[in-house]
């Protein structure tokens, strides 16, 4: 059997189905210090996801290390340069979510824009018929600016096209044969769109990318939505904008501190706010195991994965 560690739980299938068939050492139970210092010679391969992600510092521990397969599109938690360095391959589990986080996307869209999670809110809090109801704004042929057209940009794109919205996109160069509209000044793009959707990769390059001028621009009749990375936008500068009217509203999957979401986005009725849920759904994350499983069966086969990052 092969030695795996695995840097944290999956779904109980994934967990029992990888212990059945290799030795599993669950880096998130117990002493992690400990276990690594028994057991880091014999560790061949770690199965981690774009949650946990794996730090130098254990790869450090790793002398053997093969492989990393991880449960996700994203990356920026694994340490690959550090991986790259020492010629082990990292793969992740791109396209079979794009799909979902792209519904999840246009489910944010409506919902921020319609008020649908406020109005669950004031119904079921019995104020029907006691206070007045905002009114929400129109979807349909505002303009949808999409940071990041990458494969969950362009399936946010082809959405689009049901609700007559002009497209346009910002990314660091123009994606060739695309049909939308390219915008390299990243404040003009916001500066344009009624919504602004971020689907692009977390990380250094994108750390904050998402500031004040940015906000500004997007305007007090603007939404901005994120599906990416939490670290992709300043969020004291997010919190601040919608405090004070320079932002129209937020519909946001992810946070920069995960699980933590600041009080101040939960108290707003126009921040529609979720659990990182962009790929949660059955079939997703069943096609995500699956392709992580496939990763690690070609590289215990061949020596490769199938989708290197």
């Amino acid at each position: 059997m092969t030695c795996m560690l695995q840097m944290g739980p999956l779904t109980d299938r994934f967990n029992q189905g990888l212990a059945a068939a290799h030795e599993v050492l669950p880096y998130w139970q117990g002493d992690a210090e400990a276990l690594l210092a028994e057991h880091g010679a014999r560790i061949e391969i770690v199965i981690t996801s774009a949650r946990f992600g794996c730090p130098a510092s254990v790869i450090e521990r790793l002398p053997n290390l093969k492989a990393i397969c991880s449960f996700g599109v994203g990356y920026d938690a694994i340490a690959v340069d550090a991986a790259r360095a020492r010629g082990i391959p990292v793969s992740n589990t791109p396209d079979v979510l794009n799909d979902c986080v792209a519904d999840l996307a246009f489910g944010l869209i409506i919902d921020s824009a319609r008020l649908i999670a406020h109005g669950d809110r004031y119904v079921r809090e019995g104020r029907w018929g006691v206070s007045g109801f905002p009114l929400g704004r129109r979807v349909s042929g505002k303009r949808l600016g999409i940071v990041g057209l990458g494969r969950i940009g362009e399936a946010v794109a082809r959405r689009s096209t049901g609700f007559d919205m002009p497209v346009r996109y910002h990314n660091r160069r123009p994606v060739a044969g695309s049909p939308y509209g390219y915008e390299a000044d990243l404040v003009e793009l916001a500066r344009w769109a009624d919504f602004l959707v971020l689907t692009c990769p977390g990380g250094p390059q994108t750390q904050n990318l998402i500031d004040r001028p940015v906000l500004d621009a997007l305007g007090p009749k603007g939404i901005l939505i994120n599906v990416a990375r939490g670290s992709v936008v300043d969020e004291p500068a997010l919190v601040a904008a919608l405090q004070e009217g320079r932002l129209g509203g937020a519909g946001l999957d992810v946070f920069a501190s995960e699980p933590r979401v600041p009080a101040a986005l939960c108290d707003m009725p126009n921040v529609v706010v979720l659990p990182h849920v962009g790929s949660g759904t059955e079939e997703t994350r069943l096609a995500m195991e699956e392709l992580l499983l496939a990763n690690l069966q070609a590289f215990l086969d061949d020596g490769a994965v199938l989708n290197p990052v």
